[in-house]
């Protein structure tokens, strides 16, 4: 694993053509929220390349734009001027049949606060997304998952006899059990004692690493420095230098 770098904006694809096209790149992406007769920019003119592949943590304070760069990078969000393109494709081009497709095939989601339902087991949990798009051996595809997170054993148990580290681990599973091109992870330790966040950290370099999956965390964990390859510092919606 290399150090991590702080970056600032990247190179415009547009002045790369030399360079094969990244998983994820922002034009000059633009993102301004209307409240009560004001326009908030929550992104402002953000250009990033991220390579397929790479560990990219997002750093900066609460309201900086990091949860909201997540969204565009998910095709949950669009921005208002700019672009994003997943995978050489402009999400705002895309029917919703094709973002749909997008968000299923290609994106997985980790949240801080977990979102597993409670009154189904751990493998259950993670079978869903193969059950809903039809997926046949969805049940032993779904103990593998739990077992490459270290879950095995625990498949069974009813997500609230888990530990808050556990639950994470699920949801983790569940966001990779269909394989996506890109892990998009917002504060996934923020729920978690220092300790526990810091094994879950190691969970996805090590998914980076030997599944090649590509990771954005939004996070305002120090240890995130430590294990991404790539750390993009924010501040009023801007990439900035730290």
């Amino acid at each position: 694993m290399s150090e991590p770098v702080y970056a600032p904006v990247a190179a415009s694809s547009a002045s790369r053509k030399d360079v094969s096209p990244p998983l994820l790149a922002f034009e000059q992406a633009v993102k301004e929220y209307h409240s009560d007769g004001e326009s908030v920019r929550a992104l402002d003119n953000v250009s990033l390349r991220i390579e397929a592949g790479r560990f990219v943590a997002v750093v900066g304070p609460s309201g900086c734009g990091k949860s909201t760069l997540l969204n565009l990078a998910g095709a949950m969000d669009f921005p208002t001027s700019g672009h994003v393109c997943l995978d050489g494709v402009a999400t705002d081009s895309l029917t919703e049949t094709q973002l749909s497709a997008l968000r299923r095939e290609k994106v997985g989601f980790v949240f801080q606060s977990f979102q597993l339902l409670h009154t189904l087991s751990a493998v259950e949990n993670v079978e869903i997304p193969l059950q809903l798009a039809g997926q046949r051996n969805s049940r032993a595809r779904a103990i593998e998952g739990l077992a490459a997170v270290g879950l095995g054993e625990l498949a069974h148990r009813m997500t609230h006899q888990l530990s808050g580290g556990q639950m994470q681990r699920v949801a983790i599973a569940r966001a990779l059990i269909h394989k996506p091109r890109i892990l998009l992870a917002d504060e996934p330790t923020g729920n978690l004692d220092t300790a526990t966040g810091d094994s879950i950290l190691h969970l996805l370099r090590r998914i980076c690493d030997e599944q090649r999956t590509t990771i954005l965390m939004a996070t305002h964990s120090a240890e995130a420095t430590t294990v991404a390859d790539t750390v993009i510092a924010m501040r009023d919606g801007r990439i900035v230098q730290p």
